[in-house]
């Protein structure tokens, strides 16, 4: 059987086992979650940089499920950085490795999402090698759900997108016999010189101003369920790099029953550097949590 090995482990997360391990359990201690989750947990969005500056968010989804509902499979939709593409592309076949071991991908629902999806999502496994949107999120699931499957599934920002997650939710609609969970993975604003995206200026008042203005607008669009405007408003200012993902997996939240999204967290690469480094930063990237339930 085929095995997608890690390819950002030791980059942006640790490459040992026992480092790999203890780094998520103290993720999952860093926050707290609140105390009226909803009664089911359909999907969630999660950013994916090292885990050093966003793993504690992207935790605080996963123990959210976790908390809430056994889960059979994570269909993952990333972020696309590595390659270039109209269409989404599936991981169909085989499994992933991380420090953690192996995990299967579920191959009897990527076939379904292929054959329902010819026409919005072509299955190629090579398009996944480099990509680490995907990948920074399967150890959590290793561990929090060790008997837990995948589909990773690229969605780059597209008008197609929320399309594409309206056909992964019809599918997961006939699966009855499995809990399923959909995953977006998405990073917020890349803001500061390093990112020649500078509107507001280099200093403090521009940071202030992504967080605040810029990713407050995409969040405030993905807890309301505007998955049609995802992307564009994306695309216009910069406040996402995931916006097909995130549109795709709005899509399946509001088709499954969802009416608004929880926001769990939301903190910028700056504010970790300042709170955990004490060192002050002209660039910034934000990270949200989010979940919708039912």
């Amino acid at each position: 059987m085929a095995v997608r090995m890690a390819a950002v482990a030791g980059q942006f997360y640790e490459s040992s086992p026992p480092k790999c391990l203890a780094h998520i359990e103290q993720m999952l201690s860093a926050r707290s979650l609140p105390p009226n989750l909803p009664s089911t947990i359909v999907a969630g969005i999660v950013p994916h940089a090292g885990w050093v500056f966003s793993g504690d968010l992207a935790g605080m989804v996963f123990a959210a499920i976790k908390q809430i509902q056994p889960v059979d499979t994570f269909v993952i939709f990333g972020a696309v950085h590595a390659v270039r593409t109209r269409l989404g592309i599936l991981y169909d076949v085989g499994q992933w490795g991380t420090p953690l071991g192996t995990i299967d991908v579920d191959e009897p629902l990527a076939a379904a999402i292929l054959d329902e999806g010819s026409d919005l999502i072509q299955a190629d496994t090579s398009a996944h090698s480099r990509e680490h949107s995907i990948e920074v999120q399967v150890p959590f699931i290793q561990h929090l759900f060790p008997e837990a499957k995948i589909v990773p599934l690229l969605v780059p920002p597209i008008t197609a997108a929320p399309q594409i997650g309206r056909t992964v939710a019809s599918i997961i609609q006939q699966q009855s016999d499995k809990n399923i969970v959909c995953i977006a993975s998405t990073d917020l604003t890349h803001y500061g010189p390093s990112y020649g995206f500078t509107p507001m200026g280099t200093g403090r008042e521009g940071i202030n101003w992504a967080r605040e203005k810029n990713d407050q607008f995409f969040i405030d669009q993905a807890l309301t369920m505007q998955f049609d405007k995802i992307v564009e408003s994306a695309q216009l200012y910069g406040n996402a790099c995931g916006p097909g993902a995130t549109a795709a997996t709005v899509a399946v939240a509001l088709k499954l029953g969802c009416e608004q999204g929880i926001l769990l967290a939301h903190t910028t690469s700056a504010q970790i550097m300042e709170e955990k480094f004490q060192q002050k930063n002209y660039d910034s990237v934000g990270y949200a949590a989010i979940i919708y339930g039912t």
